[in-house]
């Protein structure tokens, strides 16, 4: 699950596959009938060690969830520090930066994970007699749901929902819905299941059997979530003996799609390739050899595998110019930008905790186009079967 890299193995690894990958483009790739393919130029853009990435930051530790502000910087969920950090696309910060609580009486910052955007005017939060709407909410791994709420106060979030007496563990979280007619859907790891809650951060019910599948093997839980088009993309990951954190390994992972309520679609993928899955995003048209297909990434092993969204079928991983993997040590979220700040739509941005979750990257993959002379044809060097069948 964690990769037992010590940060100078880590700063010297993204060095050499992140920073220096920025540069391939010196060398000249022509274009000619390879006009999708699958090349995309790492760059880290901030770090919490100096000489990772082109800009330093100490509250940048184990980043998690990533989401873009339509309107302005993306909101990045730092879990080592308990802190909400804002950035543009070249990695230049935001002044403003959000302390997300942790349970009454528990000391120590929150651990933040999942985050989503509200421009609802829904989701209102108070703190006494003051109350506002929820701008940006977070999951946390001590049970909470907490919202930034800058009416009432601008650089702390509020506790919306306090869930630590169950033993919650929110891994990730979702936002669907129309107009007022919203709810939130929170992965608890711990106790197996997707807790919902409505546009007052009320708990939710659905229909009996929601968000279930007989055919996942006892002892994988809900990890990661994503709203993809209206659809609930739901990873799923190894416990520990604790119930606590996932266990790495080849084909420990399952994504299912769900309904708002919770009825399970289809089986998108089993096994494979998939390796304590937790970030999801679909790719627009214009991302190179993969548009329009759907990204997973690994927490497990740091690699970014690309599904057919329609049937389920492994298309590959994405790769760097030169052929090897991308590969990002402790992978967590991934997003497209907004289309401002030099956050282009067809940006892949990430987030990780590299060293064990010591430390912490954000950055963004580019697709690029290259000459295919001289490169092998693009192959899978192993035989694993992918599936959108139920098997286990």
């Amino acid at each position: 699950m964690k990769v037992s890299f010590h940060l100078k193995e880590w700063r010297n690894h993204a060095l050499a596959l992140g920073l220096a990958a920025s540069l391939v483009p010196a060398v000249g790739f022509a274009e000619n009938s390879c006009k999708q393919p699958n090349a995309y130029v790492q760059r880290n853009l901030v770090a919490d060690t100096a000489g990772v990435a082109e800009h330093t930051d100490p509250d940048l530790v184990n980043p998690w969830g990533i989401v873009f502000n339509p309107f302005g910087f993306v909101w990045i969920s730092d879990n080592g520090t308990g802190l909400s950090t804002l950035y543009d696309g070249n990695g230049v910060k935001n002044s403003l930066v959000v302390s997300i609580p942790a349970p009454p009486g528990e000391t120590g910052p929150g651990k933040p994970t999942g985050i989503v955007s509200n421009n609802s005017g829904a989701f209102i939060a108070s703190r006494g007699t003051a109350s506002g709407t929820s701008f940006f909410i977070f999951a946390t791994e001590q049970g909470l749901i907490a919202a930034w709420v800058p009416s009432v106060d601008f650089t702390h979030a509020l506790i919306a929902v306090d869930n630590s007496s169950t033993g919650a563990i929110y891994k990730g979280l979702a936002l669907t819905g129309t107009g007022t007619d919203l709810h939130l859907y929170a992965t608890d790891f711990h106790n197996g299941k997707i807790d919902v809650f409505d546009s007052t951060f009320a708990p939710f019910t659905l229909p009996p059997g929601a968000f279930t599948d007989p055919t996942i093997p006892a002892g994988f839980a809900p990890f990661g979530i994503q709203s993809i088009n209206g659809s609930l993309y739901v990873t799923y990951a190894k416990q520990d003996a604790d119930r606590e954190d996932d266990v790495a390994g080849k084909g420990l992972g399952f994504v299912n799609i769900f309904d708002a309520n919770g009825r399970l679609i289809r089986r998108l993928a089993s096994r494979g390739k998939l390796n304590a899955p937790w970030g999801l995003a679909l790719a627009p048209a214009s991302f190179g050899k993969f548009g329009n297909k759907l990204l997973v990434g690994n927490f497990g092993d740091g690699l970014i595998n690309v599904y057919d969204p329609q049937n389920g079928h492994c298309e590959g991983r994405l790769e760097r110019p030169d052929g090897t993997p991308v590969h990002i040590d402790g992978l967590w979220g991934l997003s497209f930008g907004n289309g401002i700040l030099d956050q282009p739509t067809d940006t892949l941005f990430f987030t990780s905790g590299p060293d064990h979750e010591a430390h912490g990257l954000y950055g963004r993959l580019d697709a690029m186009r290259r000459d295919c002379r001289g490169f092998a044809p693009e192959s899978e060097s192993d035989s694993d079967s992918d599936s959108n069948s139920n098997s286990n």
